[in-house]
């Protein structure tokens, strides 16, 4: 039987994180202010990189493609989330959750090798500042960054494709609040071991090969930055590392946890809970992380107010 007559399922059905309807209606507020506030936040830093001439560096180039990341991020799964929450009704068509699961792969995955970037140019920044105009100029800012977006692409396509390859014919209820990929593929009525086992090495590549960039760039930051013989110095360079080393942390430790280890069956809700941390929680947190203590953002929106302040006045 081919599978296109064992791909009955029309629709999924997404349990999302409660079925208690006041506790529904409440997380639907919070969760519509977070992404308020999320867009917000990472459109005013676009806004800031794209208008100071001061933040025309590397740095702020890769944090604005990062901005634009979360935007896109967040906006594949939180409104349907929203709907699904002020609806009490879970529904997702089969073609709309084979798009919601590419967006949030490949995005993922995308800001994987972003980091990855940003820590190789922090890494040339501080360890080899004499060759960073050169080595880091305008057209190898964007080769990282295409790169990083095209791989992303590339691989959700693979890892979506040979999801969906496979039969669904029931049953079609999701344990999650979007079509995640894992989940979903639990609920294919063919043998998944094979994709299974391909889905993990990608991950493993989407996730390993980046975060070992990330460990050996800043492994060398912190035996350049004990070097220094400047105690200013030392703090410039811990504080711009500082904020990316946080954004890592956050991101790679519940990414890893939820991809790269086993489910337990007595936690069911687990993975869930975690994907609230890195669909909902991280992308507000990483304007508030990358502005709280940068100087040369304080500067930015201090001059732009100016600005605004003078024309207003004029």
């Amino acid at each position: 039987m081919g599978a296109e007559n064992l791909s009955s399922v029309t629709e999924f059905i997404l349990v999302g994180l409660t079925n208690h309807r006041k506790t529904q209606i409440f997380l639907f507020l919070v969760i519509l202010l977070i992404y308020a506030l999320t867009v917000v936040g990472n459109l005013v830093i676009i806004m800031l990189v794209q208008g100071d001439a001061s933040l025309h560096t590397p740095m702020y180039f890769f944090l604005s493609n990062l901005s634009v990341l979360e935007i896109l991020y967040v906006t594949s799964s939180l409104p349907q989330m929203l709907a699904h929450l002020f609806a009490g009704n879970g529904a997702i068509s089969f073609p709309r959750c084979a798009f919601q699961m590419y967006m949030v792969i490949c995005l993922g995955s995308v800001e994987c090798f972003l980091l990855g970037a940003m820590a190789y140019d922090r890494y040339l920044a501080i360890c080899r500042p004499l060759l960073y105009v050169t080595a880091m100029g305008r057209w190898r800012q964007v080769q990282l960054a295409s790169a990083s977006w095209a791989s992303g692409f590339l691989l959700a396509s693979i890892n979506v494709g040979i999801t969906l390859h496979l039969p669904y014919c029931g049953p079609n209820r999701i344990n999650h609040f979007f079509c995640d990929m894992p989940i979903v593929l639990k609920l294919a009525c063919a043998d998944r071991h094979v994709t299974e086992r391909t889905i993990i090495i990608l991950a493993a590549l989407i996730i390993v090969i980046p975060f070992f960039v990330i460990l050996m760039s800043y492994m060398l930051i912190l035996a350049t930055v004990i070097r220094m013989r400047s105690a200013a110095g030392r703090r410039k360079a811990f504080s711009t590392c500082a904020s990316h080393l946080i954004v890592v942390i956050l991101f790679y430790g519940i990414l890893i946890f939820v991809y790269l280890t086993p489910g337990s069956d007595a936690a069911p809700d687990r993975d869930k809970e975690l994907a609230v941390l890195y669909i909902v929680v991280t992308p507000l947190l990483n304007p508030i992380i990358y502005t709280l203590r940068n100087k040369d953002i304080h500067g930015a929106v201090s001059r732009m107010l100016q600005r605004r302040g003078f024309k207003q006045k004029s």
